[in-house]
């Protein structure tokens, strides 16, 4: 493969395209699957850790790059979106506090705080999205609570916390999937927008690595919706569900056996 040297990046002479190829691709799945599932980060971190990364690192360059790749995701929805700006603003303004004491945790806190607790939360977020009729009243009025402490979460930690928003926002509105999936993908790009400011200045982001992988977020979540709309609504839910009961099995494998 064609070598070059990226030194005055600060990194080795002589890395290879596959990098950024990997990256890339992660990143057209990641804003893909995030955009429907909100489950990017099962795609983008993995791949940063792959391409040479330490966990934190990974982390907080996932953040940046998921702020900066995810915001097609919005004008792309906005068919979805039209009536929510009221709802946008206020679950918004909480996400974004939240979001902004998750990533002062994260720079000031051990690692793996929320590693056992994880895959828990993605377990029980996928049944709610599955059984969302039954458990839509008791949600309910804990609605800004629950996105609150999602938000601190995701600013901790953006892996799966889509999921956890989509679940919530199904079970406390009633506007169907593709509106709740639609007013997720804005939440989640305040939520990120917000840690990766924060990342930016004072976390140790791999801007080389963000780069593909932001290029590969931005051509996927533009097409996400896209594709959402062409799936019925209930195998696109039954598939969200399980994608997030596979992923919630694998964190679980990952925490309790390391």
């Amino acid at each position: 493969m064609r070598r070059f040297s990226l030194s005055f990046f600060g990194v080795c002479p002589g890395m290879v395209d596959g990098m950024w190829l990997l990256l890339f691709g992660a990143g057209v799945a990641a804003g893909v699957t995030g955009t429907i599932a909100g489950l990017a980060s099962l795609f983008s971190y993995p791949a940063l850790l792959a391409a040479g990364l330490p966990a934190t690192a990974a982390n907080v360059t996932n953040t940046v790059a998921l702020a900066l790749g995810s915001v097609t995701a919005v004008p792309s929805s906005r068919r979805e979106l039209a009536g929510q700006a009221a709802t946008a603003r206020r679950l918004g303004a909480v996400c974004a506090l939240g979001s902004a004491g998750g990533a002062a945790l994260l720079l000031v806190t051990p690692p793996g705080i929320f590693q056992r607790v994880v895959p828990f939360l993605v377990g029980g977020a996928s049944v709610v999205i599955l059984l969302r009729p039954s458990v839509r009243d008791a949600t309910n009025r804990f609605a800004l609570a629950c996105v609150f402490a999602v938000s601190v979460y995701s600013g901790y930690f953006a892996a799966a916390s889509g999921v956890l928003l989509l679940a919530l926002l199904l079970a406390t509105t009633s506007g169907g999937l593709l509106r709740a999936n639609a007013l997720k993908n804005v939440l989640v790009v305040i939520v990120d927008v917000v840690a990766a400011a924060g990342f930016a200045f004072f976390g140790p982001v791999d801007w080389l690595r963000a780069i593909p992988l932001t290029a590969g977020l931005l051509l996927g979540s533009w097409l996400g919706p896209m594709v959402a709309r062409k799936v019925p609504e209930a195998p696109l839910r039954a598939g969200i569900a399980l994608a997030g009961l596979g992923l919630a099995v694998k964190l679980g494998v990952d925490a309790f056996t390391s």
